[in-house]
């Protein structure tokens, strides 16, 4: 025989089915790790349910897992809105994805509406995207229209409205992008 000696193969483990315990311990493990939503966990159990089966004879009680660890305080949906839109604004993401975004995870209208991002943090988060990706007056050399408008077309699937990608793209130097984000800034202080 030449070469190497080839081992058989190991079977593949099956794992066990879920009972009460192992769910717990599925659930409690994934917030642990996770910034999570309500509506995240309950789908990462469902999911496991589906891979492993439940061992049962009554019903998996994924949804009284979840309401327990909400009342527990390991879930708040509310914070996680808050840290997950923030991060997507500075990001560069505007509005319309970031509530996307939140309504993928299961977040409530009403706390999506409450978290809803101002002027000044739209224009904010519409000069990060153009900074990060050198759009417009971020750019290092001025771009033909073809490319201009592919630009423009990226901060729409961004989440950004029309007139605030208009403002950034339209800026002629960086530091005319900056004075009009702080414009908004500076109206919602007052």
């Amino acid at each position: 025989m030449t070469g190497r000696q080839t081992r058989p193969r190991r079977e593949k483990r099956v794992p066990k089915p879920l009972d009460k315990p192992r769910l717990e311990e599925l659930a409690l493990g994934y917030v642990a790790r996770f910034a999570t939503s309500s509506r995240k966990l309950e789908d990462y159990l469902k999911r496991k349910l589906r891979e492993r089966g439940w061992e049962g004879e009554d019903q998996p009680p994924v949804a009284a897992t979840v309401a327990r660890y909400v009342d527990l305080g390991y879930i708040d949906d509310a914070a996680y809105a808050k840290a997950k839109s923030g991060g997507l604004l500075r990001r560069g993401y505007g509005p319309r994805r970031v509530s996307q975004a939140l309504g993928a995870a299961g977040i409530a209208e009403d706390i999506r509406e409450d978290l809803k991002a101002g002027e000044a943090a739209q224009r904010s988060a519409a000069l990060a995207l153009a900074r990060k990706r050198r759009f417009g007056p971020f750019a290092a050399e001025p771009v033909e229209r073809d490319k201009r408008e592919k630009q423009i077309a990226a901060m729409l699937r961004a989440g950004h409205g029309f007139d605030i990608v208009r403002q950034v793209m339209n800026a002629e130097s960086a530091s005319e992008a900056e004075q009009w984000a702080a414009e908004a800034q500076d109206e919602d202080d007052l």
